[in-house]
């Protein structure tokens, strides 16, 4: 007796003096977390604040280049006005000349040639002072020459804009290089990042890739991966050899080998981002035997719940029927969707030597339909009861949907078509 006391003593002592070292690694690993969490906070502070300086100098450097924008259209349109300010006494002058040459050539022989002077003063400026109508100048010609027949005084339509001066108007437009200089700003982002200089004199890009590198380098939790790289390189490769070597008779053997390789690989700071230093691990064999053991235990855990499904005869029929069905409706949803998959999640199994009989109609599948049968048994079992013990129910009502549950059930229990060519 005292020896089995002192032997559960030191198996005790033993589980607390390993429990403890268990708390300690994770308490360190606790404090490694915390630490690096403050570091990546303050680093976040600071590329904040980097990011509102830089939006600062780029939104004055754009504040500049759009005042020296509106200051060269401004010269523009003042240049523009000047030119046209100009422009009318010009053709006052012209108009005036044209005037007094006609008052003068009054003759009756020079009749011919005054009438075409009529269409000569046909330049006007865009927005020029009225000018004289040559109709006015008929009058003395009518007091002299009674036997002509002159046109109605009727002023002739308004003559085109002349295009030299438009062609002053383009001339005047000069190349803006302040606008140019604003679209690249806006539209390279190349050009931007080079012209973007911070405080110290460094180039934007250069110093938040550095900044990047140093935050990567002083991560604790990328230290610890590499470290666990190190370290546990004859576990995994231990692992790697039993992944491949083992062999399954029996998918339940595949669920026992899931769980016993989930446990093992817990004890990884990150399973993921280990692995991928080791490009010998099976990654698509073990992810196969993953989705094997869970749509199993998934098959197998529906299969219980249906199988072992009581009648509770003092809850009311529409809540136990409405059960009945969606137990069914979640059978029928997992073995169709099973099927469908069937053929192509076999011949992956069949590669990596993975049991896949389980999924044909002659396994769980099979097994699955033939207890689907019991809900059809419950549910006509519990109408006949209802319409025993009540005689106001509708009968027909409730005889035919039992009749309707009852056959679709049978349909899917009949549907036992296992698949004989996977099997050659």
């Amino acid at each position: 007796m005292r020896e089995g006391e002192t032997m559960l003593q030191e198996e005790n002592e033993s589980e607390i003096t390993s429990l403890k070292k268990k708390l300690e690694v994770h308490m360190a690993r606790n404090e490694l977390l915390q630490n690096e969490n403050q570091e990546l906070r303050e680093e976040v502070v600071r590329l904040k604040s980097q990011i509102i300086s830089l939006k600062a100098h780029n939104m004055e450097r754009k504040s500049v280049l759009w005042k020296k924008l509106q200051k060269s259209i401004d010269d523009n349109n003042n240049s523009e006005a000047h030119q046209q300010h100009k422009a009318p006494p010009v053709q006052v002058i012209t108009c005036e000349k044209s005037s007094q040459n006609e008052n003068v050539h009054t003759n009756p022989g020079f009749q011919d040639s005054a009438a075409p002077r009529k269409d000569k003063p046909a330049i006007v400026p865009p927005a020029p002072p009225p000018r004289p109508s040559p109709t006015l100048l008929l009058p003395p010609l009518h007091k002299k020459e009674k036997g002509l027949k002159v046109q109605p005084t009727i002023a002739p339509p308004p003559p085109p804009t002349p295009p030299k001066l438009s062609l002053v108007g383009l001339k005047s437009v000069r190349r803006v290089p302040e606008v140019i200089e604003l679209y690249r700003s806006l539209t390279r982002k190349d050009a931007n990042m080079e012209n973007r200089i911070h405080s110290n004199g460094i180039p934007t890009v250069a110093f938040t890739r550095n900044m990047i590198e140093e935050i990567e380098n002083r991560s604790t939790y990328l230290s610890a991966i590499k470290s666990e790289v190190q370290r546990q390189g004859e576990f995994i490769s231990f692992l790697i050899k039993e992944v491949e070597s083992t062999s399954f008779a029996d998918v339940s053997e595949v669920e026992s080998f899931v769980k016993w390789l989930d446990g093992e690989l817990s004890s990884l700071v990150d399973e993921r981002s280990v692995l991928k230093h080791f490009p010998q691990w099976p990654e698509q064999k073990v992810d196969a035997l993953r989705e094997a053991a869970c749509n199993y235990r998934d098959l197998k855990n529906l299969e219980s719940e249906v199988s072992s499904y009581d009648d509770n005869p003092k809850e009311p029929l529409v809540q136990t029927l409405r059960k009945i069905q969606a137990l069914q409706d979640r059978l029928e949803r997992s073995v169709s969707a099973k099927e469908r998959m069937r053929e192509s999640t076999s011949k992956r199994y069949r590669n990596f030597h993975i049991p896949w009989e389980w999924m044909l109609d002659t396994g769980i599948i099979g097994q699955m339909k033939l207890s689907s049968l019991k809900m059809a048994k419950e549910f006509m079992k519990r109408i006949t009861k209802e319409l025993e013990s009540n005689e106001l129910l509708q009968e027909d009502n409730l005889f035919v949907q039992g009749v309707k549950f009852a056959f679709r059930v049978h349909q899917v229990a009949l549907i036992l078509r296992p698949l004989k060519h996977l099997k050659n």
